[in-house]
């Protein structure tokens, strides 16, 4: 009886493993990521607003060969504050920490939120602002922003997907998106912050493929060690 036991003991932890597989995968697919800000946040994108200091669940929405709409909500991800669009962007070096990075504001007023890169991934995330403010973050940073002309607070979703996306310089002049997400990264100029975060498991899939083969021969053995004794 007790060999019985030991074999439904295997097969269920082989099960368990199974239905976590899926869940894992999502996780690095979606980015899903917990931050904590210490003081308000302005961000970009449909419901566009200043985030108060709090907790934040960032995830990949959707993507696309050349873009990725980013949401962000409540810590119990019953309420998205804000759907951002977003323009992959390089660092020369990836940290096992999220990072963030920020326009400078005058003194008083909360930082706008510029870029986000997920622990281990040199490929980040770089925020679109409706144009009036990209105008007004480019000349507080002295530092090109990436904009769409259409009005974001108020667009539907879908939008994101086909908007056009351009930059400004400080200036007010408007440049290719190239000039501003393919710099080189050592020349790029930016505020990096690490924020407190509760990241979700990221082991490989192949790890679970073999914890669940190693489970399966496990019980197999034990199967047949029983019915020889039975």
């Amino acid at each position: 009886m007790s060999r019985f036991k030991m074999v439904a003991i295997i097969f269920c932890l082989s099960l368990v493993a199974v239905a976590f597989a899926p869940r894992l995968k999502a996780d690095e697919w979606n980015r899903k990521t917990t931050v904590t800000f210490s003081a308000p946040v302005e961000v970009p994108g449909v419901g566009a607003q200043t985030l108060p200091a709090g907790t934040y669940v960032f995830r990949i929405m959707d993507s696309a060969s050349d873009r990725h709409i980013v949401q962000i909500s409540n810590e119990a991800e019953n309420h998205v504050y804000t759907t951002i669009l977003a323009i992959p962007n390089y660092r020369l070096k990836a940290t096992d920490k999220t990072v963030m990075t920020f326009g400078e504001r005058a003194a008083g007023q909360p930082e706008a939120i510029r870029a986000w890169f997920y622990p281990g991934r040199q490929w980040g995330e770089e925020f679109v602002y409706p144009k009036y403010r990209a105008i007004e973050l480019a000349k507080a940073t002295n530092q090109p922003i990436l904009f769409t002309p259409i009005e974001l607070a108020t667009a539907p979703v879908e939008a994101l997907k086909t908007a056009p996306v351009e930059a400004v310089q400080p200036t007010g002049e408007v440049i290719p998106v190239a000039a501003v997400v393919e710099l080189p990264p050592e020349v790029v100029a930016e505020k990096p912050v690490e924020v407190a975060q509760s990241l979700p498991q990221t082991a490989s899939p192949l790890m679970l493929v073999g914890l669940i083969g190693l489970l399966s021969l496990g019980a197999g053995v034990a199967l047949r060690a029983f019915s020889k004794r039975a």
